[in-house]
């Protein structure tokens, strides 16, 4: 189960299913694309089963219901790293764009202050997850690229260097210039990594010589 079928894209805490289309509608990959949003974030109507980062990962998983592969930005992906590990089967492949992705962030800007001042009508729990799943990590063994920018104070490349090591298949690409908005204002190289990517076979399931 290499191929997926199925893109699904994970936005940051701002929750917009908006946030991924210039990269999505520049994507020539022949699976569905589904672009999620938060419940309760942005324009999507809160949903009473929804109050928690435990219902957005179940909200996903559910989404995982063919081979698929989970694209996400900012704390998107820290969703996106427990969806992972809850349906290993579906996953094919992982994109991580400047996340924390579930590991400490001890030296990076707090975003959350300007989130706040911004968003005050958003639910207050997304804010409050600082869960870490470092040893975890150990255990996605899909394919995953991590996107990062070499001026993001908000996750710094440290982090994405941290993710690197602690994920046994991931690849590092850092944009020159990337802030914490590069999916959208590298929009056309972000859709050919990803592209790229998309196309890549975990070593453990490449044909060996003759077969």
């Amino acid at each position: 189960m290499d191929t997926p079928t199925k893109l699904i894209f994970l936005p940051g805490a701002a929750g917009s299913p908006h946030f991924w289309r210039p990269v999505s509608d520049l994507l020539t990959h022949p699976a569905a694309h589904a672009l999620l949003g938060w419940p309760g974030f942005d324009c999507v109507p809160a949903a009473a089963q929804v109050r928690g980062i435990a219902d957005l990962v179940e909200m996903v998983a559910e989404e995982m219901d063919q081979p698929c592969a989970l694209i996400a930005q900012s704390m998107g992906g820290v969703v996106a790293v427990q969806a992972a590990l809850r349906r290993p089967e579906r996953l094919t492949h992982l994109v991580l764009a400047v996340t924390s992705g579930g590991v400490d962030m001890s030296g990076a800007q707090d975003w959350r202050p300007s989130f706040w001042a911004a968003n005050p009508a958003a639910p207050p729990w997304f804010a409050d997850c600082r869960e870490d799943l470092s040893v975890r990590l150990g255990s996605i063994r899909a394919p995953t690229l991590l996107l990062w920018g070499d001026a993001d104070p908000i996750s710094p490349v440290a982090v994405g260097a941290r993710l690197q090591k602690l994920l046994p298949d991931a690849s590092l690409h850092v944009l020159h210039g990337g802030q914490h908005d590069l999916v959208v204002k590298f929009a056309p190289e972000v859709a050919r990594l990803i592209g790229e990517h998309l196309g890549r076979v975990p070593p453990q399931t490449q044909a060996g010589p003759g077969l």
